[in-house]
């Protein structure tokens, strides 16, 4: 068993969880449910089936993961990996919001279509329904404990998630972010849920503290190589592999951490402050910033970050290695690595 038996065994599963949870209940708000439905890639924006791209599943997929490798049957945690899919997605609609972003995975966005305040509610319900999704674990027969105890690690996930919105907003407006504190803005907004989603498996599996906190740290490392190699291709990853202009991130003089090194830079940070500074960027300014970031040698210090926060991550693993199903840790270990090797 390898990363392609997992996810041609776990997604068909994850995919008719989360299908369901989503479903309609009521003929008349179905437009409520169609949009999150066309969000998710199932529907066009007439409601009409499609197969759309719908992103990778790695937070369920970690879920069932984990789950498996703590010696714990996978499907019984489905309901916790359908939710911790339908938070992320419920992230990206108001994310998408916010960004006031036009597309997401090639098609337009869910307010460009059907207007903010019906995009907005139906991020609200996707949020709900990510809830609902871990009361069906006791379906599964899951003990209650087990699912109060999974809903009190969802529940604070959604917490830091927030948080780590906030300062990801809040950054925009400032040139002094430190890299100590872009550290702690993305351990919430994409490190948090990473994060969870083998630490619920391992809860829904019945793992003790010990290892539960293990696959929380094997996740939260994961989620900064994650985040990283993000940066990275924000940047200089190539255009006709990610789908989205390469400058993008400089032209929206998003605050990613090449960008925040380079500020603090002694010699290239003082003509990178003065652009940030100033009016607007154009794609004449790409160049510019481009030779800054090369004369800090921020590429080179990001890929370091990577490198360490991969090493943190398989140290998790090894400190697994006598209590877990090696078969599935090995397959968590090649998961890390296509993540932080991706090239969109």
């Amino acid at each position: 068993m390898n990363i392609a038996w997992a996810y041609s065994s776990y997604l068909p599963w994850i995919e008719a969880e989360m299908r369901d949870v989503v479903g309609l209940r009521d003929a008349h708000v179905s437009g409520h449910y169609g949009m999150m439905q066309y969000h998710m890639g199932w529907v066009d924006a007439s409601f009409g089936p499609i197969s759309a791209p719908s992103g990778k599943r790695i937070r369920p997929l970690l879920c069932l993961l984990a789950c498996s490798a703590a010696g714990g049957e996978p499907r019984t945690a489905l309901p916790a990996a359908a939710g911790l899919e339908l938070l992320h997605n419920f992230s990206l609609i108001h994310d998408d919001i916010e960004d006031n972003s036009p597309n997401r995975r090639h098609r337009p966005t869910v307010w460009r279509l059907f207007g903010m305040p019906q995009a907005c509610n139906a991020g609200d319900g996707m949020f709900s329904l990510a809830h609902l999704a871990f009361h069906r674990l006791r379906d599964l027969g899951v003990e209650e404990r087990i699912v109060l105890k999974a809903l009190r690690l969802f529940d604070e996930t959604c917490l830091s998630l927030t948080e780590g919105q906030y300062l990801d907003m809040a950054f925009e407006g400032r040139a002094d972010v430190t890299v100590a504190e872009y550290f702690r803005m993305i351990a919430g907004k994409t490190g948090a849920l990473l994060a969870a989603s083998p630490q619920i498996g391992a809860v829904v599996a019945g793992a003790p503290a010990e290892q539960v906190e293990l696959y929380h740290a094997f996740g939260a490392a994961t989620g900064r190589a994650f985040q990283l190699q993000d940066d990275i291709l924000g940047i200089w990853g190539d255009e006709a592999v990610t789908g989205k202009s390469a400058a993008g991130d400089i032209l929206s003089k998003k605050k990613s951490l090449p960008i925040i090194f380079t500020l603090a830079h002694p010699t290239a940070g003082p003509r990178m402050s003065e652009l940030y500074a100033g009016p607007p960027f154009v794609e004449a300014d790409v160049l510019a910033i481009l030779a800054l970031l090369d004369a800090s040698g921020a590429r080179a210090y990001v890929e370091e970050q990577i490198r360490i926060s991969v090493v943190d991550a398989q140290s998790a693993l090894k400190s697994l290695q006598p209590h877990g199903e090696r078969v599935f840790l090995a397959i968590l270990a090649e998961l890390l690595e296509s993540l932080v090797e991706r090239v969109f």
